[in-house]
Formats: C-alpha cells, sequence, structure tokens
C-alpha cells in the first residue's frame, strides 16, 4: 500500500482564502435516527476537501442536502457568503455544484455525448439540437483533461474508469464551481485512480475548482486531500491536513477504536481440494470468449485471490462458476461431484456463499426489506416457511440477529434495502452469504465502498471461514487486499490464468507486473488510456 501520508498534496489553496461554501449546524433526522447533528463545514476555493466517514456515519446525507436531494431541518448553506436555499438537483447546478454519485447515473445504451448532454442539450433552433456545438465543447473538455474520448462511443462499451471520467465530464460540462465525487475510486484499479487524481490535481490549479471528496481509503485521501474532515454517526469529530495526521489516527477518529488496518492472516492448514475449475471458457454478452482454458483448484481451509486489471474476464469467470453465465466449455466441480451450469439456487444448497461485486444487480432487491433480503436464500423452506406459509417472526429475528452480528446501520429492519448507504447494503449481503454452513465462499470485491472498520471485521470473517475449514476465493483488483488477505495469488490477463503464485513469497511489483503485462515484457497494458469505440 502507498504511504501517501509521506508526500501530502499541496496545492493554491490557502487557509486565508475566504470560504466558498459553508454549510452551518445542519441537522437531518429521519424516523429512529439522527444522520446529520449539528454539522458545520467549509470549502475554500481551488480546495480539495476530504469528507471520512463509517458507513451510515451521515456523509451521503449531508451531500444529498447540499445537491438538493434532501431538505435540512436545521442548518443553513452560504456560498459565497450569501445564504441560499437549494431546490433540488437543477437548482444547484444552476448554481454550480455537481455531483458525481457512488453509483454512475448513466443511461448505458445512449452514446457519451448523449448522455452529458441529457437534461441540458444546446439548441440550433426551437426544434433542432445544436450536436456540432455540443460535441465540439466535449472534445475540448476531453482534450484538456487528457481524456480523449469519442462522444459517439456508447456507454455500455466502457470500462468502469471510463464511464467515471464521463461523469467528471457531464460536471464539467455543465461549468460546475463545487464537484461533489462520492467514492470516485470505489470499481476503478489503481492506474485509473492515478489517472483521474491528476484530472482532480488540474481541476483545482488551472480551474479554480472546489472538490468535495468521499472516500474510505485512507492512503488515498491523504494522497490527494488538502483538509479532512472527519464525521461519526451524524457528528464532526475532527479536521486534520494530511501533512500533521496518518492512516492510523484517520481510522481511529472515523471509528472511535484502534483499527488494524492490516489483519494477520496467520497459516493456512489446506486439506482437500473443495472446489477445482478445469478448461473454463466463458463467453461475454456480445458472444466473445472473454475467459480461455482456466484451471485451477481452491482446497478446503485456503484463501485463494484472484487479482487482475478490471476488464480481463474476471467478471465472466466468476458468474460462470456461480450459475450466473453459461459455460461454453470446460468443467467445474464441488467437493468431487459436477456443477457445471448448476442455478444459483442449487449452488447454495450444496454450500456456496457469493458476495457479488454488483450489490445491486445480484445481491439485492432495493424495493424489499430487509428482513426479505436477508432470507432470499432460504424464504422458501423451514424455519422461514411451514409449507407455502411464511414465518414472519423467525424471518424478522434472525434478520436481527444479523443485522446486530454485522453492524449494520439501521433504524428497524423492516426498512427497504434501498434507503441504506452503499456500504450497509454491501454489509447486508456480506451477513447473508457468510451465514449457515459452508463449503466453498465466492468473494467478489466483498469490501467494495467499506469503511476501515468494516473492511477489518469482513477480513477477520473470511479467515475464520477459511479456519473453520471453508474453501474461499477471493476476487479483487485492490492489489494491496490481494496481497494481505490470500494464500495463494492466480493473476487473470486477458481472459487467461497466467500463473499462480505463493502469497507469502511474493510481492506488490511481481503481481502488478503479471496484471499489467502478463509476463511478457513487450505487451502493453491491457488497458491503454483511449476510450472503447
Amino acid at each position: 500500500m502507498t504511504d501517501a501520508s509521506s508526500s501530502p498534496r499541496t496545492s493554491d489553496a490557502t487557509p486565508e482564502r475566504p470560504p466558498l461554501l459553508e454549510m452551518r449546524g445542519i441537522t437531518k433526522r429521519y424516523p429512529g435516527v439522527v444522520a446529520n447533528d449539528d454539522i458545520s463545514l467549509d470549502v475554500r476555493p481551488g480546495e480539495i476537501h476530504a469528507l471520512l466517514g463509517e458507513n451510515g456515519a451521515g456523509k451521503s446525507t449531508l451531500m444529498n442536502i447540499l445537491y438538493g436531494l434532501a431538505v435540512p431541518d436545521e442548518g443553513e448553506i452560504l456560498l459565497n457568503g450569501t445564504p441560499i436555499e437549494i431546490d433540488g438537483p437543477n437548482d444547484a447546478i444552476r448554481r454550480g455544484i455537481s455531483m458525481v454519485h457512488q453509483h454512475f447515473m448513466l443511461v448505458p445504451v445512449l452514446t457519451v455525448a448523449e448522455n452529458i448532454l441529457l437534461g441540458d442539450e444546446p439548441m440550433a433552433n426551437p426544434i433542432f439540437l445544436d450536436r456540432g456545438a455540443a460535441h465540439a465543447r466535449i472534445r475540448e473538455l476531453s482534450s484538456f483533461f487528457g481524456f480523449e474520448v469519442d462522444p459517439d462511443a456508447k456507454v455500455e462499451s466502457l470500462s468502469v474508469g471510463w464511464q467515471q471520467r464521463v461523469e467528471i465530464l457531464k460536471a464539467l460540462y455543465r461549468q460546475a464551481d463545487i464537484l461533489v465525487l462520492d467514492e470516485p475510486t470505489a470499481v476503478l484499479t489503481p492506474q485509473e485512480t492515478r489517472e483521474i487524481f491528476t484530472v482532480l490535481r488540474r481541476l483545482t490549479s488551472e480551474l479554480g475548482t472546489s472538490i468535495i471528496f468521499i472516500s474510505h481509503k485512507l492512503y488515498e485521501v491523504l494522497d490527494i486531500a488538502d483538509r479532512i474532515t472527519v464525521i461519526r454517526r451524524g457528528r464532526v469529530v475532527g479536521q486534520r491536513v494530511p501533512a500533521e495526521t496518518d492512516e492510523d489516527d484517520l481510522a481511529e477518529l472515523m471509528v472511535g477504536r484502534e483499527v488494524q488496518l492490516t489483519v494477520d492472516r496467520g497459516e493456512s492448514h489446506p486439506a482437500d481440494v473443495a472446489l477445482r475449475v478445469e478448461g473454463l471458457h466463458v463467453r461475454d454478452d456480445r458472444g466473445r470468449e472473454v475467459v480461455h482454458d482456466v484451471g485451477f483448484e481452491v482446497r478446503a481451509g485456503e484463501i485463494v485471490g484472484i487479482a487482475g486489471v478490471a476488464g480481463n474476464g474476471q467478471d465472466e469467470l466468476v458468474e460462470a462458476l456461480l450459475g450466473l453465465r453459461p459455460v461454453a466449455g470446460g468443467t467445474v466441480t464441488l467437493n468431487g461431484a459436477h456443477i457445471t451450469g448448476a442455478s444459483p439456487r442449487e449452488l447454495h444448497r450444496r454450500g456456496i456463499g457469493f458476495v457479488p461485486a454488483d450489490r445491486h444487480r445480484y445481491g439485492l432487491v432495493l424495493s424489499f426489506p430487509l428482513t426479505d433480503n436477508l432470507s432470499l436464500n432460504d424464504y422458501y423452506h423451514a424455519p422461514f416457511a411451514r409449507g407455502l406459509v411464511r414465518n414472519e417472526a423467525e424471518i424478522r429475528s434472525y434478520a436481527e440477529r444479523l443485522v446486530g452480528e454485522y453492524d449494520v446501520r439501521t433504524p428497524s429492519v423492516t426498512v427497504d434495502a434501498q434507503t441504506l448507504s452503499g456500504g450497509n447494503q454491501q454489509k447486508l449481503v456480506v451477513a447473508r452469504e457468510f451465514d449457515g454452513d459452508l463449503t466453498l465462499l465466492v468473494l467478489d470485491q466483498p469490501t467494495r465502498g467499506l469503511d476501515v472498520g468494516s473492511i477489518e471485521f469482513i477480513h477477520r470473517q473470511a479467515i475464520a471461514k477459511r479456519d473453520a475449514g471453508v474453501a474461499v476465493l477471493r476476487v479483487s483488483a485492490e492489489l494491496d487486499e490481494v496481497l494481505e488477505l490470500s494464500d495463494r495469488i492466480g493473476v487473470m490477463y486477458r481472459g487467461r490464468l497466467v500463473q499462480v503464485l505463493d502469497a507469502r513469497a511474493t510481492d506488490r511489483e511481481e503481481v502488478g507486473l503479471l496484471m499489467a503485462t502478463g509476463g511478457r515484457d513487450t505487451e502493453p497494458p491491457i488497458e491503454a488510456p483511449t476510450a472503447v469505440s
């Protein structure tokens, strides 16, 4: 992990400059919870101000108030020293405030230009759009920041890193003076994160844009921020500058206790092979083969990590293993029994738990209450059902136990999953999938969007499952996390498993080189900085 605190960011932002934005005494209450409790925050021109806090601490609520998605019960907002009331997102945008959400607000089937212009279409006359002027402006902006994105490219054809760039371009097109970034690097590779940080620094230094940067990645915050405000349980508990703090200090402020940032995985004691994959071939949604002849084993009592730059076939590999995508060739066995192409319900019945990378698509029914989401795997049989009749008392009791054990921040187990923060939604999925008698646990980006305390807890739980004899397959683009948690590491490059390494006998440089080149020094990285058309 990069020791970002050793080289803190510097910028033109100075304490003498008056705030561009002030939020004074902001309080927001929801039934059963005070999301924001008398929070005050100021942001100076040309400053990157980081906002840290646990899942459910109130960060997103505070930013939703700033963006006009929520109305505070108390407090005021000042822009350039003048009190204002923000009447919805359109009003915020008119005032120069834009927000890039953790989950992208893009329409996949539309082009880059159509997404950027949506809701703010330039007109050549009362009838026709001025597409030429719009495209020229988009090309000008993307060229200035080194994006070089094709305005006519479909968003669905872009990697998540390029989709993040489109979101930022959309805000810049609307001439944002204040840009709120909610977990902007949650789905990015380290290389993409560095590129985005270069853009953010240019925004502040050359355009004077003020940025509010929400993240759980402490080393990134120390690298990019001018100031850091920490929120815990709805209240501001401290403010720091990067040169005068470190990851341990910030983690303790966030959680309220000392946090072990690197969990000791100890020695593993592998037993018999639980999962065996042989000659696996998988196609993507367009029919192209993106997993080529992949084979590996995961033994009971070990954690095998799969590392790779996003887009190298990891998603399709996991989906094929879990019955979410057809297998084009090869076999998958669990404890010697063939499970190739088995349904997700059958795989769960055989003792497979699965934490998906996309919790909204595969992990939750957002419009369902927590009780239903936590019983999704087993709602149809005892103890959650008696024949065709649901046992509501048992379902609620089970949900309350898991919510308590996994510290899911919620006023009640009967609220809908969509009302939770992204991190608490992830903990909800983890709670359901870790519970029960497991043979194999497949973790695909399980800590994405989680705070340091939750990451520590999930790492401990994964190690505990391993030590209890569960086979654990861990897929992640977070190289540091793969190295810290795995016993063996397989590296995927262009759809192939190019090498399997002993995690204790390798290092970041060796694995990173394999991720970038597949071990071939003459080949370029998988993702060059160009748009996919």
